[in-house]
């Protein structure tokens, strides 16, 4: 439920329809008092169903203050895919030579009931491994990376980061589509509506390059 009189024009329509009925209220009441607050009724429930159903307007993107660095600087969203060829192949394209600080993030994606129970050091434990095994990986390249383990929503690790990294843009790696449960809840498409910075997907198919 939003407020009606959350703007200036909807205050300005708020009043009107209130002279309205005020008009149609008396008009009514001087034909007939029952006929008058039946009217009263009617024209209450219509205003209270208005004031219910009223769309409420999409939430403005979250705006990421970042200063201009010299050295650019790349946020990494990954889980399982973090050691993933693909996505060191699409860093090293991102950066393209320039000077680079990396910082990879894997969410410590948990199960429900590990979740709700708040036994959460198996999947942190794991999600560090994970990363350290990404970030010595990317240091073999030449990439100058570090790593943590983020929240176990991405999108709230993605937010969590920029509090402390001024990220000049967002690379999030994913399984290929009907294997991962990130693209199966638009993590994608939700992360580039809220975040304003580039943002680039990288699938990785651990199966195809195991093989």
């Amino acid at each position: 439920m939003q407020n009606p009189l959350r703007s200036e024009a909807a205050a300005f329509r708020f009043v009107g329809v209130v002279v309205v009925a005020a008009a149609l209220i008396v008009g009514a009441a001087r034909a007939n008092t029952w006929f008058g607050l039946a009217v009263a009724l009617v024209l209450v429930g219509a205003v209270a169903l208005w004031y219910w159903h009223e769309p409420s307007p999409a939430p403005p993107p979250v705006e990421v203050p970042h200063e201009e660095h010299a050295v650019h600087r790349v946020l990494v969203i990954a889980n399982e895919t973090v050691g993933g060829r693909a996505l060191s192949q699409t860093l090293i394209e991102r950066v393209r030579g320039r000077p680079a600080d990396v910082l990879v993030v894997a969410p410590a994606l948990n199960s429900q009931l590990r979740y709700w129970t708040s036994d959460e050091d198996g999947a942190r434990a794991a999600a560090q491994e994970r990363v350290h095994a990404s970030v010595a990986a990317l240091g073999e390249l030449g990439l100058a990376a570090r790593g943590e383990v983020g929240d176990a929503e991405p999108l709230q690790a993605i937010e969590d980061a920029m509090r402390t990294f001024g990220a000049d843009e967002v690379v999030i790696s994913t399984h290929p589509v009907g294997r991962s449960n990130w693209l199966e809840h638009g993590l994608v498409e939700e992360a580039r509506r809220r975040f304003d910075l580039p943002i680039t997907h990288v699938i990785v198919d651990l199966e195809a390059e195991g093989a």
